[in-house]
């Protein structure tokens, strides 16, 4: 099944050392992870600093192989970056099933920019993997604290809703 992917995504599944040997093998083995050149982009930009960010995308780029890498026409009217641009163009273009995110503060606007595609985040990735058989509920939020850690999303809002998923109240 396909998934378009986003650097923001990308880097968070790779962002902890568990992450990168656990997460970002199941991703790319239960998905055809397709991304823009502009991802790849983005993604070699952040590999070029010397941080825990960089690693991640370091490691994704070792997967690049892995990856299948597309190309789209940016609309000149998307008022996000590059990558998510080019993410939303091709996620629709592909009439994928699944658009891969975490831009935590423009959610909302990819969402809206999606016509068939279901935008899905990290908490709902690692939801999908424990609904599947492929890792348990205790191991997904051990993955996910990390990877809140990592990415510094410890006061974000949706990510306590999201939290919420592995405590069986959603």
């Amino acid at each position: 099944m396909k998934l378009v992917a986003d650097t923001s995504g990308l880097v968070s599944i790779a962002s902890t050392a568990k992450a990168r040997q656990q997460l970002l093998p199941m991703l790319l083995d239960s998905y055809e992870v397709t991304v823009p050149r502009q991802v790849i982009d983005e993604l070699e930009a952040v590999g070029g600093y010397d941080d825990s960010h960089a690693t991640a995308a370091s490691a994704v780029l070792d997967s690049e192989p892995r990856l299948t890498i597309g190309t789209v026409d940016l609309d000149s009217t998307f008022p996000l970056d590059d990558g998510e641009n080019a993410v939303v163009q091709l996620a629709n273009s592909l009439d994928a099933p699944f658009c891969y995110c975490d831009e935590y503060n423009r959610l909302s606007l990819i969402h809206a920019s999606l016509s068939t595609t279901r935008l899905v985040t990290t908490p709902r990735l690692l939801k999908a993997f424990v609904d599947g058989g492929l890792i348990s509920d205790d191991t997904a939020m051990e993955l996910l604290e990390g990877i809140a850690d990592a990415r510094s999303w410890s006061g974000n809002a949706y990510l306590q809703r999201a939290i919420r998923l592995f405590e069986g109240s959603e």
